[in-house]
């Protein structure tokens, strides 16, 4: 499979060029197609620079989307336009940018997910599972911590985590959230989920979701301290793509969890 990388000069961009290049991922299967990046004369080292994006497209087998959301949406019109699978790990996207996603899936084959990491995604199934078990009058609390550079917050995965907690209570997390505390606020409502953002320095991610019951809670963690993890996870995704019919999947689905 060639594989196309839109924003290859990016954070995680350029390290999806680099593990594709190291030749650890031809036995599976993927070679790099090329690239595009905003500034064409900022293309990686050893990756053949694509005139549009459109022609990427064209002759990748599977295309990775490290962008931004309005780079999201004009990338997944080119995938339904080429038939192109492509999977997204662009963080920020609105709930009117995910049903974008569920209507162009029937067209193409979509990987989406916050976080492409192993360990989050199973951290997402232990916390759906967590929240099912446990009664609403345990409260649940997500904190997490990202560098100083990232723009949006909560950050996709914290709001992903939160979406696994609020369906382990046959909740909606548009519903069940609360993002702000500021001043008085009175006591905590009984049967929300807070959160908590940090920022600051080069932190590659870290997330916690607390269950506090009365005398005990109980805190899942994943920390990520090499953001060579999210490469090797959207690679993983491209790679699972191969003949899949068109829908929007998940990293769980890759994984099998």
């Amino acid at each position: 499979m060639q594989v196309g990388v839109v924003g290859c000069n990016g954070r995680v961009g350029k390290l999806i060029v680099k593990e594709l290049l190291s030749g650890n991922w031809a036995d599976k299967g993927l070679l790099l197609a090329g690239g595009t990046a905003r500034d064409s004369s900022n293309v990686p080292d050893g990756c053949p620079a694509m005139e549009s994006e459109s022609e990427l497209f064209e002759k990748s087998d599977v295309v990775i989307d490290f962008t931004l959301p309005e780079g999201t949406r004009k990338h997944v019109n080119l995938a339904a336009q080429h038939k192109t699978p492509i999977v997204i790990g662009t963080t920020g996207l609105t709930q009117e940018d995910e049903e974008f996603l569920q209507q162009k899936s029937k067209e193409v084959c979509i990987v989406y997910a916050a976080n492409m990491s192993v360990g989050v995604n199973l951290l997402l199934d232990l916390v759906e599972k967590a929240a099912s078990c446990l009664e609403q009058d345990w409260d649940i609390e997500i904190f997490e911590t990202h560098h100083k550079y990232k723009v949006d917050a909560p950050s996709g995965t914290a709001l992903a985590l939160g979406k696994a907690a609020a369906s382990g209570r046959n909740g909606n997390l548009d519903v069940l959230a609360d993002y702000e505390r500021h001043g008085n606020i009175g006591s905590r409502e009984k049967g929300k989920i807070g959160f908590s953002v940090a920022r600051g320095g080069d932190v590659v991610g870290e997330h916690t979701v607390f269950f506090f019951g009365e005398g005990e809670r109980i805190e899942l963690t994943h920390r990520a301290t090499d953001r060579r993890l999210f490469a090797k996870g959207a690679l993983r995704a491209a790679l699972w793509c191969k003949e899949k019919p068109a829908g929007l999947y998940s990293m769980r689905d890759v994984l099998d969890l």
